[in-house]
């Protein structure tokens, strides 16, 4: 999508189960370490202007989840539990033991994921456009978009998916980063995107909220109609310390839309770890 940093560190990673991450480090002169994970049907590309943002104040790792990208995209069923346990192989391969680590909306719930089960490697947590569960009525809905993909394209799905992820403003101003953001969404493979859809439906990670013990930022805008205000408040409410930031006319997809804004809410979690 845009011109590479000469410097970084590019490669691929084997998860447990033998699939392939791609991913790559975009170099920091400071002392902090970071984790960003895309959303839904992106790839690592969705964390470029937040990573060279950031790369002042931290080292960032940024990544192709299973199923997305050039990584590796084995059948499903696929949980957040698996996704979690992706990013503890890909930390072991990079050498980093922690770092702080930050989602947006699916990366969000992989994030939470991976905070349940490794507590000890996340020095703070960032929480963008996500939630820990998505209801009741979530899985049938999940569903739905999955088989409406499998059954029309995700081409139907376009126009749906450029309003939830974009104001209105930001849409007419910045076509470049929307069309970009099509061109990566209608590169997905209907398998894989299906089984993703579904681990959202089935996921919840509410039980683990009140455990963690690190610092934790949690944004969202109030156009965020995939995941709206009320989830993030959720969120916050639960998470011991958490804060929340609501951002005025901004929706779901957060990195792309405010990306200066994400990079300095990651910022002050970086500090807030060395603290």
């Amino acid at each position: 999508m845009s011109d590479l940093m000469p410097t970084q560190t590019i490669g691929f990673a084997e998860t447990r189960d033998g699939i392939r991450l791609s991913y790559r480090i975009v170099p920091g002169s400071g002392e902090g370490r970071c984790v960003l994970i895309h959303s839904l049907a992106m790839d690592k590309f969705f964390w470029e202007p937040t990573a060279k943002a950031l790369a002042g104040a931290s080292e960032v790792l940024i990544y192709d989840c299973r199923g997305h990208g050039v990584s590796g995209k084995p059948a499903g069923p696929y949980s957040t539990a698996q996704f979690a346990d992706d990013l503890a192989d890909l930390m072991n391969h990079v050498g980093w033991t922690s770092a702080v680590v930050a989602g947006a909306s699916m990366g969000g719930c992989i994030a939470l994921a991976f905070a349940a089960a490794y507590p000890e490697r996340v020095d703070a947590l960032g929480l963008f456009d996500t939630t820990a569960w998505y209801g009741e009525n979530a899985p049938a809905a999940w569903a739905e978009r999955a088989e409406k993909a499998r059954n029309e394209g995700l081409k139907a799905l376009v126009g749906f998916q450029k309003t939830r992820w974009f104001s209105d403003g930001f849409r007419e101003a910045n076509p470049d980063v929307v069309e970009a953001a099509v061109s990566t969404f209608l590169a997905n493979e209907i398998d894989a995107y299906v089984a993703t859809c579904n681990m959202l439906g089935a996921a919840d990670l509410r039980e683990a909220l009140p455990k963690f013990d690190f610092p934790c930022r949690v944004l969202v805008g109030t156009e965020d109609y995939a995941t709206p205000p009320e989830m993030a408040r959720v969120l916050a409410d639960n998470i011991p310390g958490a804060t929340l930031t609501i951002l005025e006319g901004v929706r779901h997809f957060t990195p792309l839309e405010v990306p200066a804004i994400i990079a300095g809410n990651l910022q002050l979690l970086i500090e807030a770890a060395r603290a």
